[in-house]
């Protein structure tokens, strides 16, 4: 059982629960940590990414500069 066939009507539920459980006045601040905390997340996976791809650049660059010294 899981969440990848919410849809729309899933979603607008549990956002009239979140209203209900939070109220009206917390709802803008509770979107605002949440976009935050995505925001940080792809920050985040995006310099991963080019740390790995900047190892993949120097490990290509490193073998073929070992190949040219055996040559």
């Amino acid at each position: 059982m899981g969440f990848t066939n919410i849809g729309i009507p899933g979603l607008i539920i549990i956002l009239v629960i979140t209203l209900i459980i939070f109220g009206p006045k917390k709802l803008p601040e509770i979107g605002s940590a949440f976009g935050k905390t995505l925001s940080e997340f792809k920050k985040s996976a995006n310099s991963l990414m080019n740390d790995d791809d900047e190892e993949d650049t120097a490990k290509k660059a490193d073998l073929s500069k070992d190949k040219n010294q055996q040559i």
